[in-house]
């Protein structure tokens, strides 16, 4: 990291991003083109789980190249100043590089469809045998994570 005042090295620091964040963007490769997507995630003991229809381009992709980027971010707002360089944004992130991994079988996706929901709300959640079997379920096992705070 090229601003170290800016790193977040603390690990709490990180969770409570993990934990504030409502969106995690995937990037992947798609033959040496970038492919970046939007997705609801939860998140455990290292690992983000999301989840998607089961057949479609971000399948495809990761499984040629399940290697991935993941960003996160909460507190997000716009600074504002007199002059143009004074503005900007104030904000926590993190950024982790992991390898995807197909969840198979009802009690796998149960499982992870639960981190995922718990990661919104709480309560007890029940997805039938013909949901499973139109979702995947993806386990990104994270290599490296990182943070960052401006602001």
């Amino acid at each position: 990291m090229r601003r170290n005042e800016k790193q977040m090295s603390d690990p709490a620091e990180i969770a409570v991003v993990i934990a504030e964040a409502t969106v995690c963007r995937i990037a992947m490769c798609d033959a040496g083109r970038p492919y970046l997507v939007p997705m609801s995630f939860g998140y455990r003991s290292g690992a983000f789980y999301v989840h998607c229809a089961a057949a479609g381009r971000k399948l495809e992709i990761l499984r040629k190249n399940p290697h991935v980027c993941i960003e996160l971010e909460a507190g997000v707002s716009l600074k504002t100043g007199r002059k143009a360089c004074d503005w900007g944004m104030n904000y926590r992130s993190v950024i982790g590089f992991g390898t995807v991994a197909f969840l198979e079988g009802a009690a796998a996706k149960r499982e992870a469809l639960d981190i995922i929901m718990g990661h919104y709300a709480a309560g007890e959640f029940v997805y039938t045998d013909e949901v499973l079997a139109k979702t995947a379920v993806l386990r990104v096992d994270i290599t490296a994570l990182t943070g960052k705070r401006s602001g």
